[in-house]
């Protein structure tokens, strides 16, 4: 229950919560916090702040402060990866990467969870690549005292799956790069695959551990496929050969390597003819042509799920057409833009 008194009434009391102070630019933050022992010297400061009356709580049994059930709305959100101070302002606490990897958010559990009067929670985009540290989400509840009960529902909403947010470290894959097509085996152009890929392999954490050129031969491609599996790689990405052309025979020699999973074609542009494989659980990814013309493509997508544990199937590949159109910027801010966020 709040009691209403006057400023003026109110020294010599505790602040029951924290008062905010904003001045435009330069500060927003707790001008008193609480517990503060209000004097007489605060009281032009608190009307300033437009405080002409405070409140005293006294918490019925079945009542909670917001600072203690933003304690609780933490505890239930925050899965692996993820971790938080004890130590809440103006009813918030935030959400931390506890080391780097990808964002994971249930995304079902989170709308739940903000489906309960008085509580609130706002996340970074789902699969986002984050750095220990980095801020991931934030709860409050919203009034300052509420009843304890939809608190602790929303909590327990937030706790199934061991979380609703979590982060998923990325692997150190040892990595596999073969590059297809007669034209770069041959000698008569340059291949630009292999440097773009290591590069984008070598970011995320992992390394090269073997390229390997072959022709448009399916045999020789399948071939190089057993050479990588053997040496020991745990990803192979397979580029060129990917259209529609009759002499593009790179599906075929990934079939013939004895692929028990593969799927063709993504709704995602760049990376249509993008291709996605198991061969005895090692993923295999088929990179068409247009990952030598554009920065970004669905394979800056894919990738770092494949290297968080993550399984991608038909389903998940599907899921990608919801903001998988690339607007071709001419100055590219990936990922700081809507590619790839609708998931």
């Amino acid at each position: 229950m709040l009691k209403k008194v006057s400023v003026q009434k109110a020294v010599g009391t505790r602040l029951a919560h924290d008062i905010t102070e904003i001045r435009p630019g330069e500060f927003k933050g707790p001008a008193f916090k609480k517990g503060h022992l209000v004097c007489n010297e605060d009281i032009c400061h608190l009307q300033k702040l437009g405080k002409n009356h405070l409140y005293l709580i006294d918490l019925a049994e079945d009542e909670i402060h917001e600072n203690q059930a933003a304690r609780i709305l933490a505890q239930g959100l925050a899965g692996i990866g993820v971790e938080w101070k004890n130590d809440p302002k103006e009813g918030k606490i935030t959400l931390h990467a506890a080391f780097d990897g990808i964002l994971s958010i249930n995304i079902a559990s989170l709308a739940a969870f903000n489906m309960v009067d008085e509580v609130m929670c706002a996340t970074l985009h789902n699969h986002s690549l984050v750095k220990k540290g980095d801020l991931v989400a934030a709860t409050r509840a919203i009034p300052l005292v509420m009843k304890r009960a939809p608190i602790e529902r929303a909590a327990s909403i937030a706790s199934h799956y061991e979380g609703t947010i979590k982060v998923k470290q990325i692997k150190n894959l040892k990595t596999g790069l073969i590059i297809t097509g007669s034209e770069v085996y041959d000698g008569l152009i340059e291949d630009g695959f292999a440097p773009v890929l290591s590069k984008k392999i070598n970011d995320l954490g992992s390394q090269i551990l073997s390229v390997e050129y072959t022709p448009d031969d399916s045999n020789l491609i399948k071939q190089a496929i057993e050479k990588c599996i053997d040496s020991g790689c745990d990803l192979i990405l397979v580029t060129g050969g990917m259209s529609v052309d009759p002499d593009d025979v790179t599906r075929m020699g990934i079939s013939q390597a004895g692929a028990t999973e593969m799927h063709y074609g993504t709704a995602v542009l760049p990376g249509a003819m993008f291709l996605v494989a198991y061969i005895n659980d090692i993923p295999l990814l088929g990179v068409p042509a247009c990952g030598l013309h554009h920065r970004i493509t669905v394979l800056d997508l894919v990738l770092p799920r494949i290297m968080a544990g993550e399984h991608i199937g038909k389903k998940e590949l599907a899921f990608f057409g919801h903001g998988g159109l690339c607007m071709d910027c001419k100055e590219c801010t990936f990922p700081h833009c809507p590619f790839g966020k609708g998931v």
